[in-house]
């Protein structure tokens, strides 16, 4: 039997909505359980403060418990990884980092898709790498720093938080830029023992995030040398930049961000994004991210996929040029 022409539409348009209706009840419901956010970083740096200021406040948002989980090393491939693989029900999260853009031309091979595999929800913050060296150091200016490596070539020691990482480019860059050879010391994370061995003179300077040597240096840890982005950050306003500091147009700058699988529900995407968004706009989050000389700059999924595109063909050149490598 044919339904009548006015049944049948009804009929039809009630079916169409029903996956209007399904996604709509699931990113209301959704979470029913904890949330993971993976860092690929380990506990007591600058990312995985930033990370924690945001899970806090997304736990109370949402009645469930969004858990860290640092899985630092491999120039947070580990982390990468994980993400990837993982299920795209809403219920992993991961905190981008730089990382996500120049591990292409470090590594030979990745076992994810930068491109393909995530699922960008939304900018947090961007932030400038401090420069900083032990109080025992006599350098008390970039321009002296300069002119130490000068007559000491290759003999001074620079830490960062990786081989690839953003304070690691800052230190090749500035080695290109000032015509200096200092030698890179790798560590695994600030909490890796790099701060210590700075602090005790073991090494002679180091390059990491506002965000992990902030603090520090305003406790007199270490002394603070330069800022590595374009202008000072309001939230490290005592500190001159490269490019005050005798090194015209030195500006690099890393961020913080939201991804998620791919294969996560746009309907959960957007959730994500929206309740990002209100997190970031509360004063007291900003304050806590100021104390970590950390920027808030939210964005759209299609601002921050259009950051990642920029910077992709920014680094690769650089690093090809410098034969950075992570093996």
């Amino acid at each position: 039997m044919q339904l009548p022409r006015r049944a049948f539409l009804h009929l039809a348009a009630g079916v169409a909505a029903l996956p209007v209706v399904t996604r709509a009840g699931r990113a209301q419901a959704w979470p029913v359980r904890p949330v993971r956010l993976v860092v690929g970083f380990p506990p007591g740096g600058g990312a995985d403060a930033a990370a924690r200021i945001v899970a806090n406040r997304l736990s109370e948002m949402w009645g469930q418990q969004v858990v860290i989980e640092n899985k630092g090393g491999a120039g947070s491939n580990i982390a990468f990884d994980t993400v990837a693989h993982a299920s795209g029900d809403g219920y992993t999260m991961l905190l981008g980092v730089p990382g996500l853009v120049t591990n292409r031309f470090l590594y030979s091979a990745l076992t994810y898709d930068p491109d393909a595999d995530f699922a960008p929800v939304s900018l947090i913050g961007t932030y400038g790498n401090l420069l900083v060296v032990p109080n025992t150091s006599p350098v008390t200016s970039l321009r002296e720093f300069i002119a130490l490596a000068k007559a000491n070539p290759g003999k001074l020691t620079y830490a960062s938080p990786g081989i690839g990482t953003t304070p690691q480019l800052a230190g090749e860059l500035l080695k290109h830029k000032a015509a200096i050879e200092i030698t890179h010391v790798p560590y695994r994370g600030t909490g890796a023992g790099a701060l210590s061995d700075v602090i005790a003179g073991r090494v002679d300077s180091m390059f990491n995030t506002t965000g992990s040597l902030l603090q520090p240096a305003r406790a007199g840890q270490v002394r603070g040398i330069a800022v590595t982005s374009a202008e000072r950050p309001a939230t490290a306003a005592e500190f001159p930049t490269f490019a005050e500091a005798g090194i015209p147009g030195f500006d690099v700058s890393g961020w913080y961000a939201i991804f998620v699988p791919v294969r996560t529900p746009p309907d959960l995407v957007a959730k994500i994004h929206a309740d990002t968004a209100a997190v970031l706009s509360e004063p007291v989050i900003k304050s806590r991210f100021d104390a970590l000389g950390v920027t808030i700059v939210a964005s759209t999924p299609a601002e921050l996929a259009a950051r990642v595109r920029a910077e992709t063909e920014m680094w690769g050149p650089i690093i090809k040029a410098a034969n950075i490598k992570a093996e």
